[in-house]
């Protein structure tokens, strides 16, 4: 069986990019595709295990490793020019446009999708709110553009996985098709567990502004006998730092043996975005680490009140500090906590994808 797997773009080694791995691992002779590839050397070995993607013409287009983003109205045309007329199977890993390749009947795609495509959709009004004039305009066209392209190729899916229950109930709101829920593999292997905790909180994602990293920080700062890490890089890092008081140790990008070990330490784990699954709150998990977390997302369904960690149920700094005030007043099982994360292993996510593409014909 020839198997194509299309990934809407590789710049980094994130959640997604663990996915992809995961499905290159049971098909170690497909052909990967994406708009563009821009991977260091050390994630390309990562993820891709040192190969290469076929890339869209966005790859050669001006200035495109730093800004390919720019490009966005070009994406329904980049991803259509793939030719995959001669694979059997099609998957495509999904937060964008990979979904709308082009197939032929005799072709099966399923989409593991992680989001209907969320600047077009789910997040339309955040994103173009603040753009100045005439910038907002071309935007707000490009994106009507792309909302009407994304329903009109939904046929080119046969049949969507969700990541979860929070993305199942958004495709059917935005595209009205049903979908199967299959969790994303966590390498609940190096993540092991640490009885022994210490006396901080951990936080750790990319500091980007949907992450709300800088808002656990402000909410640390209220409380300064409490002591918080943060661990992440990106466009947030200077202003985090700059607010950061001396209970908050700002750590910057860190290596993942770096990440494992303060994972393993710490008391437990913040986590306030709204996220469509959530790999790294399960990382914690498997250190033995409980997490606070919203209550909405992702990790609505894997942080379990009172067993897992502890949830709160609004973005702000208040809700946090009553989050962590009710943590300090209970105590948890942390080994359970382990052993019930080691259920998001990547051998479960692999068997669970071969079992359901397996039960239709190619």
């Amino acid at each position: 069986m020839r198997v194509a797997i299309v990934h809407d773009w590789l710049v980094t080694d994130a959640g997604a990019e663990k996915v992809l791995k995961a499905l290159l691992d049971i098909y170690r002779d497909a052909d990967i595709f994406s708009l563009v590839d821009f991977l260091s050397k050390k994630d390309r070995e990562t993820v891709l295990d040192g190969r290469f993607a076929k890339t869209s013409f966005i790859q050669k287009l001006p200035f495109a490793k730093k800004h390919f983003r720019s490009y966005f109205f070009l994406f329904p045309t980049a991803i259509e020019s793939f030719d995959l007329s001669k694979y059997d199977l099609i998957i495509s890993s999904s937060w964008a446009v990979a979904k709308g390749v082009k197939k032929h009947k005799n072709q099966l795609h399923i989409s593991y999708c992680y989001t209907p495509i969320r600047y077009a959709w789910d997040l339309y009004d955040e994103y173009t709110a603040s753009l100045p004039q005439p910038k907002k305009l071309f935007v707000q066209t490009a994106l009507e553009y792309i909302r009407k392209w994304d329903i009109k190729t939904l046929h080119r899916v046969d049949h969507f996985i969700a990541d979860s229950i929070f993305v199942q109930e958004r495709i059917k709101r935005t595209y009205n098709r049903d979908s199967t829920v299959i969790y994303p593999p966590v390498d609940t292997q190096n993540f092991t567990y640490t009885p022994n905790k210490e006396d901080f909180y951990l936080t750790a994602s990319r500091l980007v502004p949907y992450k709300k990293t800088k808002l656990i920080v402000e909410a640390f700062n209220e409380m300064p006998d409490k002591k918080l890490m943060v661990i992440g890089s990106g466009e947030n890092l200077k202003t985090i730092k700059a607010i950061a008081k001396t209970n908050v140790t700002v750590l910057g990008y860190q290596e993942k043996n770096v990440l494992t070990h303060n994972m393993q330490r710490a008391k437990a784990f913040v986590y306030a975005a709204v996220e469509d699954f959530g790999i790294v709150p399960i990382e914690a998990m498997s250190c033995g680490t409980p997490v606070i977390a919203l209550s909405k997302g992702g990790t609505a369904e894997t942080v379990i009140e009172g067993k897992n960690g502890i949830h709160f149920h609004k973005q702000t700094k208040e809700e946090i500090m009553e989050a962590v005030a009710r943590f300090e007043k209970q105590t948890f099982d942390l080994a359970s906590i382990s052993e019930d994360a080691k259920s998001y292993n990547t051998k479960r996510f692999q068997e669970e994808i071969q079992e359901f593409i397996k039960s239709f014909e190619v």
